[in-house]
Formats: C-alpha cells, structure tokens, sequence
C-alpha cells in the first residue's frame, strides 16, 4: 500500500476514534430549551456555567468521612482523642512484658520509699533506746540488700529448682518454728514468743517464712494433683493441704501472734479457690477457720479490747486504744501534702511503732495524702501484675504459686492499712516491703522475685527479652545498615 493511503487510513481511524469518545462522554440532551451555552456541538471540556446565579465555590480535594478522595473532610470528632489515647494505652498495656516492668519497678520503688520513711519513722525510737539515729535504718538497709539478692536469685531460677525447693524448705521452716517454743532458744517480742536470737542485734521469726513454705508447698502439691486429675475429689483437694496448713498455724498460735495466723488463713484460702474448690468445701473450711478464729478471740481480753477499737475517736478508758487513735491523728494532720519529710510529731512518742505495724500512719502525716494513695497506686499496680500472671499461664504451679503470693502481699497490705485507718482491728502484722523487719523482708523480696521468675517464663515475654540482648540488637542494627541506600552517611 503506498505511503500517503496507509497514512490518511491513520488520520481517519482517529477521528472515528475521537469522535466516539466524545458521544460517550456527551450525556443525552434535556427535553425543552437548552440554556445557554449548551448546544449540541458543546463537549464537556466546551462548556461554560450559567450565566445566572452565584458562583460556588469549588469543593476542596481529600478525603471524605468514608474514606473516598475528593469528599469533604470531616470536622473534629467528640472524644476521638480521648479514643486514641485509650487505644495507646490498652496497647501499651498489653504488652508481653507489662506485668515484669510492673512487678519489678513497683517492689523496688515501695522498698526504696519504705526504706525512707524507716529512717524518717525509726529515729526518735533509736534515740530513746539510747541507740544511733540511723540504728533501725541500717538493719533495714542490710536486710533489703540481702533480700535485693535473694529476689534477683529467685527470678533467675527455673521453676524446676523452685518446686524442688518446696518439701526442704517446708520442713525446714517446721523445724524452726518448733525450735522457737524451746526455752533458751525462742525469745519474746511484744508478748509473742514467734522468734530465734541470732547473736548480736539480729532475731529471726521463723514464721514469716512459714507463708513461702505454704506456697511453694502448697502450689507444688496441686499441680502435681492437677496433672493426675484428682482435684475433682474433695479429699484429694483437702489432704494433705489443710492438714499441713492447721499445722503451720497451731505453731504459730503457740507463740499467740494471731496476725500472722490470718495472712496464714487467707494464704489457705487462696490455694483453694485457684484450685475451683466447690462452694460448699469452701464454705466449710472458712466456717471451721471463723469458728476457730471466733474462740481465740473471745478467750483473750487483749484481742477482745482490739476487736473494740474499730472506729475508735477517743484513746478509752485506761488508753485501751491509744494507738489505733493516734494512728488517725497522725493521717489527719498530714493534709493534702503533708507536713515534710521527717516533721512528724506523732513519731515523738505518741505512736506506738511507728516504723512497724503503723509506718503507713506516719507515711501519711509527712507525706500527706499524696504520698498514701502513691503507696496504694504502687499496691495495687503489684497486685494487678500477680494476677495477671497467674491468669494468662499455662503452667498450673505457676498458676498457683503466683495467685498465693498475690494473695499474701494483698491480704497483709488490706490488713496493715486497715488496721491503720481503722476499719480492721490492729492484727500486729508489717506492711510487705514497707515496713521495718528483715525476717518479714526476706521471704518477700523473694516471693516477689517468683513473680518476676514466672512473668519471664511468658513464651511472649521471652522472645520480647531475647530481642533486647546485646546481640541481637547488635544484628538488627547491622541489618538497617546495610539496607541503607549508597550515599547515605
């Protein structure tokens, strides 16, 4: 074909071409007149506006609230920041290792604030005994380091060794606390023969470690059920468990410190209710536990008068509640802020142990409001970090032994606090990790390193712990390196 037809069939193929694209780009013509500006050879790029009416302005690009482009974009919604904070914070909070950063930062904050208000509370009492200022302080702070080691022991141990530890420890805590009602060997503290002279400055109460014993013992002995399914017969449930566990607190009513004996009781309790004790057996072992609890306090006049200091005002006769009234004195005079740290007044001899039973009282005048509920709010993050430990774990030793320490360290804070405030009867019992008392800080520094232990034993929480070693960082570092384009510095 020769040149100039191959190219006017070109030139007439793309006139049909734009003259079919143009008839399906023009839209059918109205019935009636045409306006103006629209007749019939009019393309849409031809076009022109009426004539009349106010022009509009044109719509602006983006996307509209479905998400299309060219929408109108929506205005600022109610409560959608406050959405997204929430999502931020739900996110942050379920995290694989929330629960370790929990555990580990609010026992060492509350030690290291105890630490402070023991020697703020303890110097006026040192000084009366003739004693340094700093005496009770620098026990406590050799005990927290000793017990800062155990703790660190303890959450680097495999939960192998930790149930291995259980039938030694239990029998050796046994052994002790029989050694304490020996004449020349147990000693008196507050009328309560609970403890062993150790030489020099230093006692031990053998029962404080009575509650780890339980524990290990206790979560051990229902897993190892739990694996052969017997948990679903009463008895399996109750013996050997109950039994031990009466035992442990006849030992200690022996030495007639009560206090220890409830923590004890709620210890018990715990166990049972993780292990899905039926209603009926629970009910059963809490009324034998009343009944009992009922007839030692009703035959002692020195727990009756406690008993009758609930919501006391006034110190009563012969000052019966001496303490419990100025205990409030002391939270009352505090304010919002407090009246500094070490300007407490009741320490100056009003207040029975104030770096005891009742330094949350003295926490309370100095720091004011704000320093009670930071101890609360650190509390109750610890509280919250145990049960979410034992809640997401397979393992049912874990399951157990987490949940019992939970509901120690809870139990003995609600009681403390309580007594202190009082809404419970002063039960004589340390504020965990707060209070001065190395025997009661050093089974709980290690209880909460169990804790630490059985949050890094989370498989989710292992592999975020694994990513953040030294190596690894190192090799995923080099990776985003090397990916780097050339040129880039």
């Amino acid at each position: 074909m020769p040149a100039d037809e191959s190219s006017a069939a070109r030139a007439a193929g793309r006139s049909r071409a734009t003259a079919a694209i143009r008839r399906a780009l023009t839209p059918p013509l109205p019935a009636g007149p045409l306006p103006a500006g629209h007749g019939p050879l009019a393309g849409p790029a031809l076009r022109s506006r009426p004539a009349t009416g106010p022009r509009r302005a044109p719509a602006p690009r983006g996307r509209g609230p479905s998400g299309a482009a060219g929408g109108v974009p929506p205005g600022p919604r109610r409560g959608a920041g406050v959405r997204r904070s929430y999502e931020r914070v739900r996110r942050a909070w379920d995290r694989p290792l929330t629960a370790y950063y929990l555990i580990l930062g609010s026992s060492l904050l509350i030690t290291v604030l105890g630490l402070v208000m023991v020697y703020s509370a303890s110097m006026i009492k040192a000084l009366e005994l003739a004693r340094p200022g700093t005496y009770f302080f620098r026990k406590q702070f050799i005990a927290a380091v000793i017990g800062a080691a155990l703790m660190l022991l303890a959450s680097r141990m495999p939960v192998k060794l930790h149930r291995a530890l259980a039938y030694p420890l239990l029998m050796g805590t046994v052994f002790l606390m029989i050694l304490v009602q020996v004449p020349g060997i147990g000693m008196s503290v507050n009328g309560n023969q609970n403890w062993i002279y150790l030489g020099g400055p230093f006692q031990l109460q053998p029962s404080e470690f009575g509650k780890l014993a339980l524990i290990l013992w206790g979560a051990d002995l229902l897993a190892r059920k739990q694996d052969k399914r017997l948990l679903a017969q009463w008895k399996h449930m109750l013996v050997p468990l109950v039994p031990v566990a009466f035992m442990l607190l006849g030992l200690i009513m022996l030495g007639g410190d009560m206090g220890t004996a409830i923590i004890l009781t709620a210890i018990l309790f715990g166990l049972l209710w993780l292990a899905g004790a039926p209603t009926r057996l629970f009910a059963g072992v809490l009324a034998f536990a009343g009944l009992i609890g009922f007839l030692l306090i009703k035959t002692s006049p020195n727990r009756m008068s406690r008993l009758g200091c609930i919501g006391a005002s006034e110190p009563g006769p012969g000052d019966s509640c001496w303490q419990a009234v100025h205990g409030i004195y002391a939270l009352a005079s505090g304010g919002w802020f407090g009246s500094g740290l070490g300007a407490s007044v009741e320490k100056w001899g009003q207040l029975p142990e104030p770096h005891t039973d009742f330094i949350f009282a003295i926490t309370g005048e100095e720091l004011g409001l704000a320093g009670t509920l930071s101890v609360l709010a650190l509390f109750a993050a610890l509280g919250y970090a145990g049960i979410r430990v034992a809640g997401r774990t397979e393992d049912p030793f874990v399951r157990y032994a987490a949940g019992g320490v939970t509901t120690w360290i809870t139990a003995q804070a609600v009681i403390n606090i309580g007594a202190v405030l009082g809404l419970l009867p002063i039960a004589g019992v340390p504020l965990p990790l707060f209070s001065y008392g190395g025997s009661a800080l050093l089974p709980t520094m290690f209880a909460v390193g169990l804790l630490i232990a059985f949050a890094r034993e989370d498989p989710a929480a292992r592999a975020a712990l694994a990513m953040r070693t030294p190596g690894v960082r190192w090799k995923t570092m080099r990776r985003r390196v090397m990916k780097r384009p050339s040129g880039e510095r």
